[in-house]
């Protein structure tokens, strides 16, 4: 098993969504419960952007600029370091907040939330047109979490981290229908996750300090170790596409390691491919 090298100091309380996009020029991810939006520069420094109460995901627009999660909706920014506008807010309870999201091949944002008490079946998943059109894909979700496409647009997969697998979605007519489980995991939470060029799923292992790549058929390919158990999400980048980066977290550990809340980064054999923006 290889292991990633730390490439940032333990910057965020619960780092989340790394992003690669040229719009904002590399990495981008949320230091989620702390508002703020991440930026890796050149040099190494990371600049530091708060957009509300709570930055859950960024994905960019097919305009310039980007999209936010924020605590109970989305927020948009017309430039890549602008402070985000926000929508109105998608609903009024308190316990309830945003949480990971991504975009289909249609352009189309898709975004989920979660209680704060991770009460089951709290949660929703949403789809947001490019008109700013607003309705509910999969209703009585846990903790929405990491999700990504296949390279043809086929599949969706998805994960609603409480449920103990990976999950994946036939996409019929833009639509997602006939959910299965894709992959059982029985060591660690499935978080975040990212397509590759070929198809392969990496997924987040939260609590298992790993991150697992998995076939178009499910089988297990590879697997990164981290060194910091809470490991959040993943991405693929870099000038070649082939650079891993890897988000974690010190939210709910008694005694962190000296990286949770880090960046991670290793070099893969598989590209990723460009990020899909958002069309609103």
């Amino acid at each position: 098993m290889s292991t990633a090298e730390q490439i940032t100091d333990a910057v965020a309380f619960h780092a989340e969504g790394p992003v690669w996009s040229p719009v904002w020029g590399g990495l981008r991810w949320v230091d989620m419960l702390a508002g703020d939006l991440l930026t890796l520069r050149p040099d190494g420094s990371v600049d530091r952007l708060h957009v509300g109460d709570v930055a859950a995901f960024v994905r960019p627009r097919t305009r310039g600029g980007y999209v936010v999660g924020v605590e109970r909706g989305i927020a948009l920014a017309d430039g890549p370091d602008e402070v985000p506008v926000p929508l109105r807010p998608l609903w009024t309870d308190s316990g309830i907040r945003m949480n990971e999201g991504g975009c289909d091949p249609q352009g189309r944002l898709l975004a989920g939330s979660m209680a704060y008490d991770q009460a089951p079946g709290a949660a929703t998943l949403y789809r947001f047109a490019a008109d700013g059109t607003v309705d509910r894909v999969l209703e009585g979700v846990t903790i929405s979490n990491g999700l990504d496409f296949s390279p043809d647009g086929t599949r969706a997969y998805y994960d609603d981290s409480r449920s103990g697998g990976v999950d994946v979605f036939d996409v019929v007519d833009g639509e997602l229908a006939n959910r299965r489980r894709f992959h059982a995991v029985d060591d660690g939470v499935p978080d975040g996750l990212t397509v590759d060029s070929a198809g392969n799923v990496w997924v987040a292992l939260n609590g298992a300090g790993r991150v697992r790549c998995l076939s178009p058929d499910a089988r297990v390919l590879a697997e990164v170790a981290v060194p910091a158990q809470g490991v959040t999400a993943c991405t693929l980048g870099g000038d070649d596409g082939r650079d891993l980066y890897v988000t974690t977290s010190r939210e709910g550990l008694e005694d962190p390691e000296p990286g949770a809340g880090a960046v991670f980064r290793i070099r893969v054999d598989v590209p990723g491919r460009p990020v899909l923006p958002y069309a609103g």
